[in-house]
């Protein structure tokens, strides 16, 4: 898109106004889930509701339990973020997002003696998910959304799962001419049946170190860097807990250069930055629990490599049918100086100082802002999306 991010930040506004006759947009923010993420997702979940500004929006809080019950409150005062961040939610309501049009809306769940009554508990025009990894992320609750008919921030079903999916999404790239390093996908079964020959197959990617990754998690999640036969049985087994599929790539002595990316059809990128982890990569505890690693913004790299790394994300972005907002994260090889583009995030980390709103700050456009680029898009996409014929009438 040609637009900068201040001529975007200018223009929602209008557009928001005229499609909703100067009401308050009501947007429903998604937190928590059935993901090792949970709790990065409330931190995220926070930060968003902090920057939506009340005299635009009506905010409704839904929260998943670690479970994957939704949950509402129905009192005021109540939070719905802080009773999952203290586990205490035994006295908020059940709610559901029903995958039929003809019945929109929010529902809370009243329990009967016989029956569970369905009751309207808030009408939606916008779904604002905050919940990375598993049933958040991957295309499951897109599903349900679309189902129901709903517009909501970020990627598609299809664009979702290719991303999440870090087998597929290696596939997608190399298809695409994307350059990624060499890796294979072992089964959870196959680890289990036949140990022995998995562990063959990954030590045939590439020498030590190995990396091992569940095929379906973000935030650093069960990654183990491997560098003996011993470091890859224990890699193997702790990332097959969290997924049955297992990525093991070719470690490489690598710098990791991130970069922001937003837009539908049309997309732009940041200025990418660089991460500087305190230990051998970034891990969980140095993205959301320690101060130790840097972040670096703009990234020390030569502008030629920038616009590079900004051509080769929206590029991925695209061949991936991203849409609204993703991280795309790549490596940078300190021996060869060569680039491999290493995931795509399309619920990335959302707190204030994360490194995609951070970007985007350094880039020209402000974290509240960049909330309500995200929203304006995600409407645009609704509209896009109702153009498609459901029904076929054949003329007789």
């Amino acid at each position: 898109m040609d637009a900068s991010p201040g001529e975007w930040a200018s223009s929602w506004q209008d557009e928001i106004r005229d499609m909703k006759d100067g009401r308050k947009l009501r947007v429903g923010v998604l937190f928590g889930g059935r993901s090792g993420e949970h709790d990065v997702s409330l931190m995220s979940a926070r930060s968003v509701m902090s920057a939506l500004d009340p005299d635009k929006y009506a905010i409704t809080e839904i929260g998943i339990t670690r479970a994957g019950a939704w949950i509402v409150s129905g009192s005021p005062g109540v939070s719905v973020l802080d009773a999952l961040g203290s586990g205490d939610h035994a006295s908020l309501n059940t709610a559901v997002i029903l995958p039929d049009p003809t019945i929109p809306g929010l529902r809370s769940v009243r329990n009967g003696e016989a029956v569970h009554a369905l009751e309207l508990f808030a009408q939606l025009d916008v779904i604002f998910p905050v919940l990375h990894g598993t049933f958040g992320e991957d295309g499951t609750l897109q599903g349900l959304l679309e189902m129901a008919d709903l517009a909501y921030v970020g990627s598609g079903v299809l664009g979702s799962a290719v991303a999440m999916d870090k087998g597929v999404f290696k596939d997608v790239m190399r298809a695409n001419s994307v350059p990624v390093l060499e890796s294979t996908l072992v089964l959870r079964s196959e680890i289990e049946a036949a140990p022995e020959k998995a562990m063959k197959r990954c030590e045939a990617v590439a020498p030590y170190p190995l990396f091992t990754k569940p095929a379906n998690l973000g935030s650093s999640v069960g990654i183990t860097k491997c560098r003996t036969r011993s470091d890859l049985v224990e890699g193997l087994m702790e990332a097959a807990q969290y997924d049955r599929r297992v990525l093991v790539e070719r470690g490489i002595n690598g710098r990791e250069i991130e970069v922001s990316v937003l837009g539908n059809a049309e997309a732009i990128a940041s200025v990418p930055g660089e991460i500087i982890p305190h230990g051998d990569f970034y891990t969980y505890e140095s993205k959301y629990h320690d101060d130790l690693s840097q972040l670096l913004i703009p990234a020390p790299i030569s502008t030629e490599l920038a616009d590079s790394v900004r051509e080769i994300a929206v590029k991925a972005y695209k061949a991936s049918d991203c849409a609204g907002l993703a991280r795309v994260d790549f490596l940078l090889d300190r021996n060869s100086e060569e680039l491999y583009l290493n995931e795509i995030n399309t619920i990335p980390g959302f707190t204030r100082i994360s490194m995609y709103p951070k970007l985007w700050e350094a880039s020209g456009l402000p974290y509240p802002e960049l909330c309500d680029r995200l929203v304006e898009l995600a409407l645009e996409r609704k509209t896009e999306r109702d153009q498609t014929v459901r029904e076929f009438r054949r003329d007789v």
